[in-house]
């Protein structure tokens, strides 16, 4: 809830097309990533090792200048409060996926406007952008130097520590898309989807809030 102030649910746009957008293509340039980063260490030949370099190089190129315009973005739209954790009830949440779910239990979390990920998903959120992003693409960067031949640049860099830092960056990854569709199991597959589809999603509101999206912002509200 949003602090004591009483609130109701209304279906509103919570993901703008930039976000969607962002989101499919993102998801595509990972698994395109992680299948041809199996190939390039071996763990696969579906795809030949100098195609495979070369669409890795290609898509993660790509991924790379839509992460920096989607952190423009954030901070220029004021996206990024959203990704901001808090610890009220993240344990509540945390214990319902990892036993309440199981129980039938329900969501403590409900979405509001100013709030549309539970404590678990800002953090997670915030570690992937602060912390596992930043080392893939730094890692990555200092590969491609390499292949270009401009090792000296970063000569006093092991490379089998960029090997490393690369490696368990993507493992992170790898672990965190798991566990992000196991969520969007729980409570309908598709109840998860169609938000990142459509944009629209059901959030508590204050009577403030609704008054000022149909005064101000009446294109984020769901048609009847």
């Amino acid at each position: 809830m949003n602090g004591e102030m009483p609130t109701t649910p209304h279906t509103i746009q919570v993901f703008r097309i930039f976000e969607r957008i962002w989101h499919w293509s993102q998801a595509a340039s990972i698994f395109i990533l992680v299948f041809t980063g199996l190939a390039i260490h071996g763990t696969h030949n579906l795809i030949d090792f100098s195609t495979a370099v070369t669409v890795h190089t290609s898509v993660a190129i790509a991924l790379l200048l839509l992460w920096a315009f989607a952190t423009f973005w954030l901070f220029t739209t004021g996206q990024w409060r959203h990704y901001i954790p808090t610890t009220k009830n993240m344990l509540k949440v945390a214990h319902y996926y990892a036993f309440g779910v199981f129980k039938g239990e329900h969501h403590p979390f409900h979405k509001t406007y100013r709030n549309k990920h539970n404590p678990l998903q800002a953090l997670t959120y915030l570690l992937l952008k602060t912390i596992i992003f930043p080392g893939i693409w730094i890692s990555g960067i200092a590969y491609m130097l390499v292949s270009f031949g401009m090792g000296n640049v970063i000569s006093f860099i092991p490379l089998g520590f960029i090997a490393f830092v690369h490696t368990v960056s993507a493992i992170a990854i790898i672990i965190f898309v798991i566990l992000h569709l196991y969520i969007l199991t729980i409570g309908g597959f598709k109840h998860h989807l169609m938000p990142m589809i459509t944009g629209y999603d059901e959030v508590e509101l204050t009577v403030e809030e609704w008054a000022y999206l149909e005064a101000d912002e009446s294109s984020k509200l769901a048609e009847d």
